[in-house]
């Protein structure tokens, strides 16, 4: 869902994303996402790089660990703030 809501405006993408947390409750979904708060609050979050799984861990875990996920997510968020 990254290219369909790129053109909402945080309030509507956050409505989408609410609405898809319901849907998704008690089930088993796969997202795939370049925006990381799209899965922040996934049970098990899967990094990938080159076609294979390098971290595997919730989001805390992975911030925790210091890896690929980390430095992605510090430059995502980081660009997000320059923009505000």
């Amino acid at each position: 869902l990254d290219e369909p809501t790129s053109g909402l405006d945080a309030a509507s993408e956050a409505l989408v994303f609410d609405a898809l947390q319901r849907l998704m409750a008690g089930r088993t979904c796969i997202v795939i996402t370049h925006r990381l708060a799209t899965i922040q609050n996934a049970d098990v979050i899967f990094v990938l790089k080159n076609g294979m799984i390098i971290e595997r861990g919730t989001h805390k875990e992975l911030l925790a660990r210091g890896g690929l996920y980390l430095e992605l997510y510090s430059t995502q968020f980081r660009k997000q703030e320059a923009q505000r």
